[in-house]
């Protein structure tokens, strides 16, 4: 463990403050006594890093314990993280950018992995994401997900900006095409930031600017700021675990993918694309799964001539009751070939439920 402690965080400077490696209730025996508050980095689902470094820093009770965000997404333990900041009294967390992606939907393949990690808590979990504020402010320090600018009162700040949203990302580099956020700050109270990994060491830069992503999901660093001292501590990560994360997931996301309603091009293109990164379970599932699209497609012949049957052998009144109802009038007027039933059928779930309203019954998807 690594603390770096001050009198004031202006004597601190990025990447070269003296270290003095020593438990912080030594370092600081008068600080150590007081309430403080607890700033962590960027999380992304690593508790056990997280349980270490809340002993580094010896939590107490009444510890204000504050999150910059992004406590989810491509570690192993969302759900155990969110879970500490939800159940433990003096605790908040400010919304990042992951948070935002779940609040508003927005699914890559680290929002699926959390989906299916957090399984039947998920919804709920959402709804709590929503009520995450943009920036907590004390009388020592302000705490934002990804940047803010000066001179604006955080509650007037966009939050696209405060989180680092992708529009935020864009608004900033409009504002500063050819310099960063924090090289414009001149407010006098410190600001602690995440979102931006900046390597295995915190960004401290003026005594103002505090950057405490340090990787931890990348096998890095999970670092802390306690105030008042504005002493900086952190653990080392336990692995890769994003790398293992995507590996392990892939396949339960793959499954989890809404193959029934895609379309037959887009079923292939995907099968395609996921093949070339994937393990050998995984291709096998993808071969199952192109097997699967193909047996349904080679079903067309088969229901066009039962629809053919079918509609020869009802009433008109029949055709109109039966669940096949369009298909069979087609059939009845000589306009039902396989290119028409085609467009009847562009998904394997049109596919099937045309094939049982005919009673022919063909292959779910594989398991």
């Amino acid at each position: 463990m690594i603390t770096i402690h001050t009198r004031h965080p202006r004597d601190l400077e990025h990447q070269s403050s003296r270290k003095i490696l020593c438990p912080p209730h030594r370092c600081l025996p008068r600080i150590a006594r007081m309430r403080r508050t607890i700033i962590i980095g960027d999380i992304h689902g690593c508790f056990d890093e997280l349980r270490e470094l809340l002993e580094e820093v010896d939590i107490r009770p009444d510890d204000l314990l504050v999150s910059v965000g992004d406590l989810v997404d491509r570690g192993p333990a969302p759900g155990d993280v969110v879970s500490l900041f939800r159940e433990r009294p003096n605790s908040v967390v400010v919304m990042g950018n992951h948070e935002r992606k779940h609040v508003r939907g927005i699914f890559s393949y680290a929002q699926e992995i959390t989906r299916l990690q957090l399984g039947d808590h998920y919804a709920e979990t959402v709804d709590w994401m929503r009520t995450l504020p943009y920036y907590f402010e004390n009388e020592h320090v302000r705490v934002v997900h990804a940047a803010m600018l000066s001179g604006i009162p955080l509650a007037d700040q966009r939050e696209e900006i405060l989180c680092g949203s992708t529009r935020g990302e864009r608004e900033l580099a409009a504002l500063f095409p050819d310099s960063r956020w924090y090289d414009h700050y001149t407010d006098a109270k410190p600001v602690v930031v995440g979102h931006h990994v900046t390597g295995r060491e915190p960004m401290i830069l003026d005594g103002r600017i505090f950057g405490l992503d340090t990787g931890a999901c990348h096998g890095w660093n999970l670092t802390a700021l306690c105030l008042p001292g504005f002493t900086v501590h952190s653990v080392k990560a336990h692995a890769d675990h994003w790398s293992a994360t995507k590996r392990q997931w892939q396949l339960p996301v793959l499954k989890s993918k809404p193959w029934h309603d895609s379309t037959w091009l887009e079923l292939a293109q995907a099968t395609e694309r996921f093949t070339s990164a994937a393990d050998s379970a995984t291709q096998r599932w993808l071969e199952a799964l192109q097997e699967w699209a193909a047996d349904l497609q080679s079903a067309f012949p088969t229901l066009v001539a039962i629809a053919h049957r079918v509609a020869d052998e009802l009433t008109a009144d029949g055709l109109r009751r039966h669940p096949a109802a369009n298909v069979l009038f087609q059939a009845r007027n000589g306009r039902l070939d396989q290119t028409s039933l085609a467009r009847q059928c562009p998904t394997p779930r049109r596919t099937i439920d045309l094939a049982a309203a005919l009673g022919l019954a063909l292959d779910e998807l594989p398991n």
